[in-house]
């Protein structure tokens, strides 16, 4: 019998930050914490390195890392990793790497050239049929709920814009207290999805949570695999959102909802063209399109 392959971008929940901490003795935390709190300066580092810059002796380091349930300090540097993306603030993306380049034209380069990395990790780790199988989820729910605040707001209004045109019961939360009053009512039969980058907006995270307990099915759209995002999330897409300037590039992320608006308009094909078909005759001979 064939053996079934396994999908190449199933994000699993991981151990929380606060969880491997608490496996140390209070002593071992207060070494390591330095690391956990400015990883982007530890991250590089060899046993050695990071030992000498926490002034202990490798021994220790690795006794610390195995105590927190790291494999390996390999998986341990990952973890950092993906907690300086979290904790990435826009002065730290401001001043990294190709930030610094003398001129404007050279900037404007690089951020294009970063926009094009973040393009292609999505190409490159998108589960195709997962993203279809969340379509047929999204055509059968009773409800289904955008959550995002901030900047991601843009991307849940374009969800909703686009799924409202095939006729899906959609709904947006963008404010603190429309997450509140429209999560209150989620169950079983619908499905949230809550889009936050970094370490993620308090609103949308809180939102999430609540729908999770709820009982509806939950839904992420974050950057990294230690967001709060995906602890609360039945499946997560992880979306690049690196830039060599103060915010965030929303390339990828646009991308992703594009993809989305794409499976979902396939999953039931004929339905959509004879809603297309009607939009078409409204692109033609509608009042709201200008006319020279």
């Amino acid at each position: 019998m064939a053996r079934r392959r396994k999908s190449k971008s199933r994000v699993t929940t991981p151990v929380s930050l606060s969880t491997r901490v608490g496996f140390l003795t209070p002593r071992r935390r207060e070494i390591i914490s330095p690391a956990f709190e400015h990883p982007r300066e530890f991250v590089l580092l060899s046993v050695r390195a990071l030992a000498e810059r926490l002034k202990t002796d490798p021994a220790t380091m690795i006794r610390i890392v195995r105590g927190m349930k790291f494999e390996s300090y390999r998986e341990f540097q990952h973890y950092l990793h993906e907690l300086s993306i979290a904790q990435a603030t826009s002065l730290d993306t401001m001043q990294s790497g190709a930030g610094r380049q003398a001129t404007v034209p050279a900037k404007i380069k690089a951020s294009l050239e970063q926009d094009l990395e973040n393009l292609k990790a999505l190409m490159q780790g998108l589960d195709t049929i997962r993203l279809a199988q969340l379509a047929r989820r999204l055509h059968s729910a009773r409800r289904i709920v955008f959550l995002g605040g901030d900047l991601a707001a843009n991307l849940v209004k374009f969800l909703e814009y686009q799924l409202a045109v095939l006729g899906l019961p959609v709904a947006v939360a963008v404010l603190p207290g429309e997450v509140v009053h429209k999560v209150r009512h989620v169950g079983k039969q619908d499905v949230v999805v809550a889009v936050s980058y970094r370490r993620g907006l308090r609103q949308t995270v809180e939102g999430l949570r609540q729908a999770r307990a709820l009982g509806a099915y939950c839904v992420g759209v974050t950057d990294t695999l230690v967001s709060p995002i995906n602890q609360f999330a039945h499946e997560c897409f992880l979306t690049r959102v690196e830039t060599p300037s103060y915010g965030a590039s929303y390339v990828a992320p646009i991308a992703l909802c594009n993809a989305i608006v794409v499976a979902c308009a396939n999953y039931r094909r004929a339905r959509t063209l004879a809603v297309i078909k009607q939009m078409a005759l409204e692109q033609k001979h509608g009042f709201r399109w200008y006319e020279a």
